[in-house]
């Protein structure tokens, strides 16, 4: 595939000596020992530092840490994913959170260290159904959610409004077929928030940058969006990044016919085809391509799905 519609899963990430001194030394002085190395992991959007430390008596770990600037909403987002991964049991396959640290401007967390690495782009087929054999598993372990979190519907009540905005938008250049059913879409999309009702917590935002494989086990990271919803919803947010990075297309994976699915697919179709449209958010100049890249992808799965002309 092209560039443009595979584009990485990364974004500018912050040198950890760019993180302020007081809060390094926090997070040194928790750790217990002087840090010798600090590897920039490149998986992911957000404008912060994401590091693996290793201390001078070889003891690791990996720390997150985000400034309210350029992108105040980063920090606020860092903050959620404080109490979502404080609160996840042990049965759950992500990397425990062992501190975290709030200075106002900035926060910090600490979590394990996971010796393992993303999936390889393209996709290839065994690593694949590894995580999604990983994400049915977790979907049974989480329902019902062991935990008290948002409801999906409510978190994203106001992004998942897409076709309904383009109806009084300017249309120029958008997908033919999406503009020839437009008002279909934008009913269709109105009718999510219902259809996305259950009892399991989700993960809400699985992609390929938010696994590590390791040789026995999935791991699933970064989890601020986690929330309390229907069991399949991780695989319907997921397998559209999954075809744009080299996949089977999603219907190959995923054929369950209810109504519900479609209504989720299409609002989150509508998500990604209008931010794709939008300016770059501040800090973020990597993000509106990856959603113009999933928009295609999830476009495609709606067109089968519906069978609309």
């Amino acid at each position: 595939m092209s560039d443009e519609l595979n584009p990485p899963a990364s974004g500018v990430r912050l040198p950890w000596e760019r993180v302020p001194a007081g809060l390094r030394r926090q997070v040194a002085d928790f750790l217990g020992g002087r840090v010798v190395e600090a590897v920039t992991q490149t998986g992911g959007f957000s404008p912060a530092a994401a590091v693996r430390l290793r201390l001078d008596d070889g003891r690791r770990a990996f720390v997150k840490a985000c400034g309210a600037v350029p992108n105040p909403r980063s920090i606020e987002i860092y903050r959620a994913e404080v109490e979502i991964a404080g609160a996840l049991p042990e049965r759950v396959p992500a990397p425990k959170l062992l501190a975290s640290f709030d200075t106002g401007d900035w926060v910090a967390l600490v979590f394990e260290d996971v010796a393992g690495r993303h999936p390889a782009m393209p996709w290839r087929d065994d690593e694949l159904r590894r995580v999604l054999d990983a994400v049915d598993e977790l979907s049974t372990a989480l329902t019902p959610a062991p935990i008290t979190a948002r409801t999906f519907a409510d978190m994203h009540e106001e992004s998942f409004t897409g076709w309904r905005r383009l109806l009084d938008e300017d249309t120029t250049g958008l997908d033919p077929w999406a503009l020839r059913n437009l008002d279909a879409l934008a009913e269709l999309e109105e009718g999510w928030a219902a259809a996305a009702e259950g009892d399991s917590l989700v993960h809400a935002d699985l992609r390929a940058d938010n696994v590590l494989l390791t040789d026995d086990r999935v791991y699933v990271v970064d989890w601020p969006w986690a929330s309390v919803g229907a069991p399949w919803i991780d695989l319907v947010c997921m397998l559209p990044s999954v075809r744009m990075q080299g996949g089977p297309p999603p219907q190959e994976l995923f054929d369950d016919k209810d109504p519900a699915v479609t209504a989720v697919l299409a609002a989150l179709t509508g998500y990604f085809v209008r931010q794709g449209r939008q300016p770059d958010p501040p800090g973020l100049p990597t993000v509106r391509a990856f959603q113009r890249a999933q928009g295609v992808a999830a476009l495609d799965w709606l067109r089968f799905r519906t069978g609309w002309n």
